[in-house]
């Protein structure tokens, strides 16, 4: 089985695993060139883990990130060549 490598991943949240206020609970990897799409159109992205979502809110430093998608985010090559 090949894996597919994603160029261009960024961290942004996942809308719906929230802490009960406005902030989202932790962040995920998503394909840079879908995040600015989703966040004017509503569009749903996928991250890494598979998790999707419509792109609300940016992380800030520090901010936690998804386990799954790190682990994954780690195992890309760089430069996203296939």
């Amino acid at each position: 089985m090949a894996t597919q490598v994603l160029p261009d991943v960024e961290t942004r949240p996942e809308g719906t695993d929230s802490t009960g206020t406005d902030e989202p609970k932790m962040f995920h990897y998503v394909k840079k060139n879908r995040i600015a799409e989703s966040a004017v159109l509503g569009n749903m992205v996928q991250a890494l883990c598979g998790e999707t979502f419509p792109v609300t809110r940016s992380p800030k430093p520090g901010s936690p990130v998804c386990p799954d998608c790190k682990k994954i985010f780690e195992g890309l090559r760089p430069g996203g060549d296939a």
